[in-house]
């Protein structure tokens, strides 16, 4: 059992509705759900009411939610003493990074950033769009850096949390190189030709940008799906290896493209997509602790992108 599963099922009790839920707890409604569910099979009972709107919880539901309220309530209490021994911490900046951005983006930014600002201790944590926006909503990070894009925008209330612009990221799609260094596959393809695809898995945040990439072609893609993950780096290594063609961020091909193991495999602007990439942290009138060095960063970050 996750201590995430009592949190959506408090936020649950509280708003009453699942769609309601999903985006304040920052995660896709398919996804709440899920997690819901996996907290009945843990109690082994219904929890929750379905057939009833608003939605209800059950006798046992009502009982869950008064005790899950005490032991949330006594973790982060246990959570706050812990945090009140970490004096000699309060120069380490912890960040939660998207996996793409954490092998790719970061690294680079970190070592530029040192130049610029000075000596960095940080502590990185990886995980999916949706998780690392949760440990920001949960105070469980410093600072987010994330993608942006207008198709596919986090939901952090502007009220609670404020966002730095840092640099751009293309999407687009890239193959293996033949002998001839052309690509093995390439866009738009031949008539009656189906491109074998590495693609996102239904869910990804960059699964989203790649629909909204197909969308804006003009034509549907002759793409035939032959593998799918949720990790930029999983879909780079079956490109490498000839398996098809993938929608990748230009950071995590940089290297593969000056060695030309990597080629475009289109040059149609329509099939690419450019993003921001963005750091975001509570609002200091709101923030439940902000560190000097966070603020320190902050301050230098916010300079640098003035005019």
């Amino acid at each position: 059992m996750e201590t995430k599963w009592l949190e959506d099922f408090v936020s649950l009790a509280e708003t009453r509705s699942f769609s309601r839920s999903a985006q304040l707890r920052h995660v896709t409604q398919p996804a709440f759900s899920r997690r819901i569910q996996a907290l009945e099979a843990w109690a082994g009972i219904d929890l929750v009411d379905r057939s009833a709107y608003p939605t209800r919880l059950t006798p046992a539901g009502e009982t869950l939610h008064a005790q899950a309220l005490e032991v949330l309530e006594a973790l982060q209490a246990t959570r706050n003493m812990m945090r009140s021994h970490q004096a000699a911490g309060q120069d380490m900046i912890e960040f939660a990074v998207p996996h793409t951005l954490a092998f790719t983006f970061f690294p680079h930014w970190l070592t530029e950033l040192r130049e610029a600002f000075g000596a960095v201790k940080s502590r990185l944590t990886a995980l999916n769009v949706h998780d690392a926006a949760l440990r920001l909503a949960e105070g469980g990070c410093d600072l987010l850096i994330a993608y942006h894009h207008p198709s596919q925008p986090l939901r952090l209330s502007d009220d609670r949390y404020e966002m730095l612009p840092l640099s751009t990221e293309t999407l687009a799609p890239y193959a293996k190189a033949g002998p001839d260094g052309r690509p093995l596959f390439s866009l738009p393809g031949r008539p009656g030709e189906r491109l074998p695809f590495l693609s996102y898995a239904p869910g990804a945040y960059m699964a989203g940008l790649v629909e909204a990439i197909r969308r804006q072609a003009g034509e549907p893609l002759a793409l035939e799906p032959v593998y799918e993950t949720d990790m930029s780096e999983g879909l780079k290594a079956m490109a490498l290896e000839g398996h098809g063609l993938a929608f990748l961020p230009h950071s995590s091909v940089r290297r593969e493209l000056k060695a030309r193991r990597l080629v475009p495999a289109s040059a149609d602007p329509a099939l690419q997509l450019t993003m921001e990439v963005r750091v975001y942290r509570e609002r200091p009138a709101v923030a439940r602790h902000v560190k000097p060095a966070v603020q320190s960063l902050w301050d230098h970050l916010g300079a640098q992108g003035q005019p």
